[in-house]
Order: C-alpha cells, then structure tokens, then sequence
C-alpha cells in the first residue's frame, strides 16, 4: 500500500487537536463545552472516514484483475525443458489455460519460452511468437508477462532462493469470483500509535523465511519501539526500497482471531524526530491468507510480540474449488 506522509498526517492530527483547544475557551455563539465537543466529533468522523476509503481500497487491490485473489497456480521448475498447459499430457499442468501453452526451460539460472504455435499468447502486451527469454521477479525491470485467454490470464517467473517457479492468475479464479470479504476489528484511534525509530548500522540485513521454505536477507535499517499500557515493545524494520517501513509480525492474536502466519504492517519512513506513526487499524492479512499458490515472508523470531493487537484484519477463510 501507499502511505501518507508522516508529517502530513502530524499535521493534520494536530490541527484538529488545535480546534478542540480553541473551541474549549470559548467564542462566538457556541458555549466552549459544545465547541469542544463538535471538534472532537470533526477528529472521530475524519479517522473513521479514512479508515474506510483505507479497506475499501485494500479491497479492491485484493479483488483487481490481477489481484492476490487470482492466483491460481505455482508450480516449481526443475531444470531442463517442459512442456506446460492445461491438458493432462503437459509436464507442467496449469489450472486453466490453453490446452498446449508452449515449453519452458531452465538452464543455467536462464528461462527460456518457447510458445506453442497457432496459441494466442502476449509477452508484455505484445504477441508473443517467436521464442522468448524471461525476466524473473529479481529483475530491476520486473517479471515478463505472459498472457492467455485473452487477457484475463497472466503468467510469471519467481526467483526465491535459488529456486525458480511459474506464478499463474486468473481473472476467474474461485478465490476471486467467491471472495466473501475482510472482517475487521472496529477501527479505534487508540491503535494509532506514534513509535520511535532507533536506526542499525547502514547495511544490516536480517534473515526473512517465507511460506515456501526459503530464507532471504532483507534490508534492516533499524527497529521501531513503541508503547502500548504501559509496556515497550519493538518491531524490526525492514526496507523494500521505497519510502515506508515494512513490518512484518505476529502477536497474541496470531491464529486466535487474526490470521496464523502474522499479518503485514507499512509505516511511513520516520521523521526528522524520528518518529513513526504505527496505525494497528491497517495492519492487514498477507496473501497467502487468501490464496494457497503465494510465497509470503513469515515473521521474524524479534516481532513475535506478547501483545493482543485487536485492530486490523481479522482471519480469512478461503476455498480454492
């Protein structure tokens, strides 16, 4: 997700408080206590109205055509070449898709396609037919795209590890046409909650194991501490390279309420103070929540937290037929 910026947010949360100041001494026609009172209702109104247009968009992220809810198959590639299609004599059997795709091969971390001839077939957008090399999603340039069934199909390498696999979505996947919803935890400015950033030494990296069995080390650039009833607590950071804090945890609602595997956390970068704001309230189900074919990173031993963290997503249960 795309955060705010942290000085914005600042901002506007203490102008608001500002009005609830003012309003409290007094002036023109309303009492102070009514003043008082009108502000703080402006301040409620605004936090649950953001908290909506928030999960309405993560909603539609979840359920866009090439959205976590699509995905309809993963499937490990070993090395040499094989054939891959929805019919049963392919070595790579897709879900759906044309009956003979094409062959793929692995050789020397390398993936070349090979598309089946007479096959509607897109590679980034464009027909695809003549043979073809891969990007992976390690690419600086991002994953090549192959798509089928006019469109509504899409294929892509993964690189994890030093394994690779083929990443297939579907605009008709069951997990999409059937998608039921987010419940939530009622949204409560209490769970928003300002932290402070403590930095690592520049390149500190920390070991993240994913859903798939694979470990990687990702960037740390510090940990955020924050306070909640009277107690510390610390999440590790981590950096994907954009201008937010990646928090990845679990707590004491971890498979009691909220999903098992932990829920993910973005933050925008501290502030000059470095201060961070933590809002619990978008802390969201990663995506193998919805789906049985993603790789999601699994939370780091440092941010298992002895905290019920009653904001957010709650579980979801999804059927892949």
């Amino acid at each position: 997700m795309t955060g705010n910026s942290i000085g914005k947010r600042w901002t506007m949360m203490g102008l608001l408080v500002t009005g609830v100041a003012l309003g409290g001494c007094g002036g023109g026609d309303v009492p102070g206590d009514e003043a008082a009172e009108a502000a703080a209702n402006t301040v409620a109104d605004a936090f649950q109205a953001e908290q909506q247009r928030w999960r309405e968009q993560r909603a539609a992220r979840l359920t866009a055509a090439d959205g976590w809810t699509t995905l309809v198959g993963l499937h490990w590639l070993e090395p040499g070449p094989h054939y891959m299609g929805s019919d049963a004599d392919n070595g790579i059997r897709l879900a759906v898709g044309p009956a003979h795709m094409g062959m793929i091969e692995l050789k020397s971390g390398q993936i070349r396609f090979v598309p089946e001839k007479g096959t509607a077939l897109t590679l980034d957008g464009e027909p695809l037919t003549a043979p073809a090399t891969l990007r992976a999603d390690d690419d600086a340039a991002g994953p090549s795209v192959i798509g089928f069934d006019e469109g509504r199909g899409l294929l892509t390498v993964l690189s994890r590890g030093d394994r690779h696999a083929l990443r297939v979505k579907h605009a008709d996947a069951p997990t999409r046409t059937g998608f039921k919803g987010i419940e939530y935890w009622p949204a409560d400015s209490g769970w928003r909650i300002q932290g402070r950033f403590v930095a690592h030494p520049r390149g500190k990296t920390l070991p993240i194991a994913n859903i798939v069995g694979t470990t990687d080390e990702v960037s740390n650039p510090g940990v955020v501490e924050f306070e909640r009833d009277g107690q510390t607590y610390r999440l590790e950071a981590l950096d994907e390279g954009d201008e937010q804090l990646f928090l990845v945890f679990a707590d004491r609602t971890s498979g009691h309420g909220s999903y098992g595997a932990g829920r993910f956390l973005y933050a925008p970068k501290p502030d000059v103070q470095g201060r961070v704001l933590l809002d619990f309230n978008q802390a969201y189900n990663p995506p193998c929540a919805f789906t049985a074919f993603a790789t999601c990173p699994l939370p780091p031993l440092e941010n298992r937290l002895d905290l019920a963290i009653t904001a957010g997503e709650k579980a979801y249960s999804f059927s892949a037929k």
